[in-house]
């Protein structure tokens, strides 16, 4: 188990691989003794992001899209969850993107993507993204190499334009190993009240674990940007996970110029009878 020293250490330089195969999916956060001291800073963290998400949406000038990437059983709706519990729902747009509707195939791969960006003032979260096509397109042979390499370039186009356009975005990998994945699985199996999650294909799926990863490897690499970086966010042990997700999510929120509420001189001096 690897210690974790700063949140930079989750990200990689742009046009470096990410290196997934030799970074760890667990790691030890060594001030914390237990499970309880990690839900305290957790409880801590999702304060400050409803604060600052209620600072956003009074200006509704700016917005913030997290992407939640992962192979199956990472955990990316109970991340979800339990980052954003307790945030205004008002000021939250969650997005889940399994394979295409009839619809969505008859437009072009982004076209669902950009309908669920969040509007100025809210935070996104997108549960799969954009990546979807590429990645499972790849894998299955559904496209080649080349087609591949074009529609991440143009995510990363599609990302420049948001980010230009006032959204700041984060992309987190969720970093879960072979054996933890076979656990999870295995659970849904066993568990009557988790068979909901369970699907069939997963099974088959996990076979290409690793052209999965081989394809992950190459998408991170060739869509990571200064204008919307990729963290690998190790995933194994549950409330650690969750934690390292709220800290980057408040450290987006820190770095954009979110003004406090504009006072309307109107009011001045008037008093309510």
């Amino acid at each position: 188990m690897e210690s974790l020293r700063n949140l930079q250490q989750l990200g990689f330089a742009p046009g470096s691989p990410p290196g997934l195969e030799a970074r760890a999916t667990e790691i030890d956060l060594p001030e914390y003794q237990d499970k309880g001291d990690v839900e305290s800073e957790l409880g801590q963290l999702r304060n400050t992001i409803g604060e600052l998400q209620d600072r956003m949406f009074t200006r509704k000038e700016l917005s913030l899209l997290v992407v939640l990437q992962g192979m199956d059983s990472a955990g990316k709706d109970s991340t979800t969850k339990a980052v954003f519990t307790g945030v205004n729902p008002l000021g939250i747009h969650a997005a889940s993107f399994s394979f295409p509707t009839p619809l969505e195939q008859r437009h072009d791969f982004l076209w669902r993507a950009h309908v669920h960006v969040p509007p100025r003032g809210c935070v996104g979260v997108f549960n799969r993204s954009q990546y979807e096509d590429p990645v499972i397109g790849l894998v299955h042979r559904q496209i080649n190499h080349t087609t591949f390499r074009q529609r991440l370039a143009q995510i990363v186009d599609f990302e420049r334009m948001l980010a230009e356009d006032g959204t700041t975005i984060l992309k987190c990998f969720l970093h879960i190993g072979f054996n933890e994945q076979r656990k999870r699985l295995q659970e849904r199996i066993d568990n009557p009240k988790k068979h909901w999650k369970f699907d069939p294909s997963d099974l088959s799926e996990r076979k290409l674990w690793g052209d999965y990863h081989s394809a992950y490897e190459s998408a991170l690499s060739l869509s990571n940007a200064g204008h919307a970086p990729w963290y690998v966010v190790p995933a194994d042990h549950k409330p650690v996970r969750n934690l390292l997700v709220a800290r980057l999510v408040v450290q987006a929120l820190q770095s954009m110029p979110l003004r406090e509420p504009a006072p309307k001189p109107q009011l001045k001096g008037l008093k309510v009878i």
